[in-house]
């Protein structure tokens, strides 16, 4: 009796050095370390964040993306020359025509630079941008970009989104107009008038395959416009401010098919409405917007991507 007391002894003086020793440090072992904003960082914020209270991501975050996709994030090098033609072609664009207080109060929040595209196996399409509830813009395919070979088109309406060299304008900056129309149409709606000059026409699943050299011969500027007429809305102002007159005139006229000029028709008359929505509501000149854009996308050859300054 007396060996089992010794050995209970025992074991408990051992279990007990054993707990004491393995107490929980409340230090972490993970050490904070402080990490400086890079040149690049600075400069967003003195070029986005502080005038406009833009957030500019270039980092990937997946609490701001679709996990539902498998997406990769954009190079730094080709962020920082999204950032420069960003501010040169979309953001200062509209500064230049309304000024800075038309942007702080109704400018996206925060700018999401992905590398490579949303694409959907189900509909065959790409997701090149999207708009979060009017707060967040993201755009796909970044690294996609060819900051030494900047071109943007001014003659074929319809050239291919995967020509080469790339369309920033239809890969980019088509984009961005049409997501921030979404925003304004949602602080201010526009006329009921604009969707009966369509109605009837729209599929919501089936304009993958309506072909842009072809959608104009049934009322819409692309193929996406067909989908539903809020997207027929933001299609049209955007196509129509980043399109040179004579691509404008090549697109109307795709429009006519033999006679029939209900197709050209039906495009004019919604530009005539989204023309007096942005006059009257925002007090926006579309015409004087579109001028600006095309100078400034011009512009965008010479720009120095490489440099912030």
């Amino acid at each position: 009796m007396k060996y089992i007391k010794l050995f209970l002894l025992l074991a408990v003086a051992v279990l007990t050095g054993a707990c004491s020793s393995d107490d929980v440090s409340s230090e972490s072992i993970f050490k904070p370390t402080e990490t400086k904003d890079s040149e690049f960082d600075k400069w967003l914020s003195k070029t986005y964040t502080e005038p406009y209270n833009i957030q500019f991501n270039y980092l990937y975050n997946d609490n701001l993306t679709n996990r539902t996709y498998n997406v990769v994030p954009a190079t730094i090098s080709n962020s920082k020359a999204m950032a420069i033609l960003i501010k040169h072609v979309w953001l200062d664009a509209y500064k230049e025509l309304m000024g800075d207080r038309f942007l702080k109060d109704h400018c996206f929040r925060v700018f999401q630079m992905i590398g490579s595209g949303q694409y959907n196996p189900a509909q065959g399409s790409v997701v090149l941008g999207t708009a979060e509830g009017g707060i967040q813009v993201t755009l796909f395919q970044v690294n996609a970009l060819d900051p030494d070979n900047i071109y943007l088109e001014t003659k074929d309406p319809f050239r291919p989104l995967w020509q080469t060299p790339l369309d920033l304008n239809k890969r980019y900056f088509h984009t961005m107009h049409h997501e921030f129309t979404h925003i304004l149409t949602q602080l201010r709606d526009y006329s009921t008038d604009f969707r009966t000059v369509s109605a009837g026409k729209y599929t919501s699943t089936g304009w993958v395959n309506v072909d842009d050299s072809k959608s104009a011969k049934m009322g819409f500027v692309t193929g996406y416009a067909s989908s539903e007429y809020n997207e027929d809305f933001a299609e049209t102002f955007s196509t129509y401010v980043t399109f040179t007159e004579e691509m404008w005139n090549k697109l109307l006229d795709s429009g006519v098919a033999d006679k029939d000029t209900s197709g050209r028709d039906a495009i004019l008359k919604k530009l005539e409405i989204l023309r007096v929505y942005f006059k009257e509501s925002w007090g926006v000149d579309i015409d004087k917007l579109r001028t600006i854009v095309l100078r400034r996308s011009q512009e965008a050859a010479k720009l120095d991507l490489k440099t912030l300054k």
